[in-house]
C-alpha cells in the first residue's frame, strides 16, 4: 500500500515540502491542471510535473484527473477526436511512469457540495452537501457567481454555456449515458492496458441525479455493470467512500469524513487543507502498520 495525498500545482498553497513532511506519505496525486479539456496531455507536461513531485523526494503515483470532454459523455460526432487526444494523454502517463488515472463521467458538474464552508462544533470548517439547499438553486445563477472555481472542477461555464448544456442533457437519460460510458471505455481501456495504466473510475459525487442530470456510477450493480463493459485489469474502480457512503442504501464499511475539515486556522483550498488530511494519513498509517507488524 502507499499512503498518497491530493497536490494541485504550483497554485497549490500547500507545498510539496510539507507533503513530504507527513510520515508515510510516499505518493502524490496529481493532475495537468493548465491543459484545456479536451485537448492531448504532452510527455514533456507530464515529465515537469514528475520531476517537481520527485525533486520533492515524493512519487507522481495518480492523476487526478484528465477530463473527459462533455462532448464524449454526449455522445456528439466530434467525439471520436476527442477519445483519440484521451489516448494520447494516456500514453503520455504510460512514457513517464504514472500507473493510475482517476477520472468521472459526470455530466457538467463534477463534485457537487452546497457549502464550502460548514462551520462544525469545534469551530473547525468541512464541505457539506445539502439536497434541499441544492434544489432551491438555480444552476445558472449559482455557477454566475464562481462556483466553476470550486477545488476540482475542470472547468467554468458561463450562464449560457451552461443553459445549453442543460438543455443538450435533456435527450441523454441514464442508459444513454452508460452506452456513451461503453464507447469511451471501448476505444480507451486496450490502450490503457498496453500503456501499463490503470483507469480507476471516480464514483458520481454526490450518487444522485442532480439539476435533471443522469448519475450512473452510484452503488455495487454499477460498480459491477462498469467492469463488465471492458473486461480489463486497466478498467478498474476509484472505490471512493465519501460518494458511496453518502447513499444511505450502499452497505459500506465506516465511513470516514468526507475530504477534510479545516482546523487550526488554516486558509486554503476548501477541503484540501493540510492539517487534518496528514492526521487521517497518519490514521491509516498506524492502521497498516498494526496490521503489517
Amino acid at each position: 500500500m502507499m499512503l498518497t495525498f491530493r497536490w494541485f500545482g504550483p497554485a497549490d498553497p500547500i507545498p510539496l515540502a510539507h507533503i513530504r513532511q507527513i510520515p508515510g506519505v510516499a505518493g502524490v496525486v496529481s493532475a495537468l491542471y493548465d491543459v484545456p479539456v479536451g485537448a492531448p496531455w504532452s510527455r514533456e507536461g507530464l515529465d515537469r510535473l514528475k520531476a517537481q513531485v520527485e525533486a520533492a523526494g515524493l512519487r507522481l503515483a495518480v492523476v487526478e484527473s484528465i477530463p473527459v470532454h462533455e462532448d464524449i459523455k454526449l455522445g456528439r460526432p466530434g467525439r471520436d477526436r476527442l477519445i483519440d487526444h484521451y489516448c494520447e494523454s494516456v500514453c503520455a502517463m504510460g512514457e513517464v511512469g504514472v500507473p493510475v488515472l482517476c477520472y468521472n463521467f459526470m455530466p457538467v458538474f463534477d463534485w457537487m457540495r452546497t457549502d464550502l464552508a460548514r462551520r462544525l462544533p469545534d469551530g473547525s470548517t468541512a464541505l457539506a452537501y445539502d439536497d434541499r439547499a441544492l434544489e432551491a438553486i438555480d444552476p445558472r445563477f449559482w455557477l454566475s457567481r464562481g462556483t466553476g472555481d470550486l477545488p476540482g472542477w475542470a472547468t467554468a461555464y458561463s450562464a449560457g454555456e451552461l443553459g445549453a448544456l442543460l438543455a443538450a442533457y435533456r435527450n441523454v437519460d441514464a442508459e444513454r449515458l452508460w452506452e456513451n460510458l461503453a464507447y469511451f471505455l471501448e476505444r480507451v481501456v486496450p490502450v490503457a492496458e498496453r500503456a501499463g495504466v490503470r483507469l480507476a473510475i471516480h464514483p458520481d459525487d454526490p450518487p444522485w441525479p442532480i439539476f435533471g442530470l443522469p448519475r450512473i456510477v452510484t452503488n455495487a450493480a454499477a460498480l459491477e455493470r462498469l467492469m463488465g463493459l471492458v473486461d480489463s485489469p486497466a478498467n478498474g474502480v476509484t472505490f471512493y467512500t465519501g460518494s458511496l457512503g453518502a447513499l444511505p442504501t450502499n452497505d459500506l464499511p465506516p465511513m470516514r469524513p468526507d475530504h477534510g475539515r479545516m482546523i487550526w486556522g488554516e486558509t486554503g483550498r476548501p477541503g484540501y487543507g493540510l492539517y487534518d488530511r496528514a492526521l487521517g494519513a497518519m490514521y491509516l498509517y498506524g492502521l497498516w502498520e498494526g496490521l503489517t507488524r
